[in-house]
């Protein structure tokens, strides 16, 4: 699966839990979601539109740029749904429950358990969560 072709299944599956994602398509969709993020950043910073912690100035200090900006937050929430689903549906490849994405509760270990998971080969032919992508037609 191409770049775009991932983008638009994920907005088209927006909240879709079912079923399986290959690699490229959850890989597309997290480079996508890096892209977009990076620039609303870069837009946030240049506009001034990022969030500053008013508790943290001390007398006298002008307000520094950190932390999430507006335009960011608002797309990840906006975007959260999909990335979600995307990520079960790429547990789901490997015969894992969608409920294994609680592990990046764990703070480190579990996003790393994750991610090796992410990067592991979907189980070849059908399992439990239906036929493999690969042999679908999108």
């Amino acid at each position: 699966m191409g770049f775009l072709e991932a983008i638009k299944y994920n907005f088209q599956h927006y909240a879709d839990f079912k079923g399986r994602a290959q690699r490229s398509q959850f890989w597309w969709w997290q480079l996508f979601m890096w892209i977009i993020y990076v620039i609303l950043n870069f837009i946030d910073g240049a506009t001034g539109l990022r969030m500053v912690n008013v508790s943290d100035l001390g007398a006298g200090q002008a307000a520094t740029f950190y932390g999430g900006g507006i335009l960011a937050t608002v797309w990840g929430l906006a975007t959260l749904l999909p990335s979600l689903g995307v990520a079960v549906r790429r547990l789901h490849d490997t015969g894992r429950s969608g409920w294994w994405f609680l592990l990046n509760l764990l703070c480190c270990i579990g996003s790393i358990i994750l991610i090796v998971w992410y990067i592991m080969p979907g189980t070849k032919g059908e399992n439990r969560f239906g036929p493999e992508p690969l042999s679908e037609i999108i």
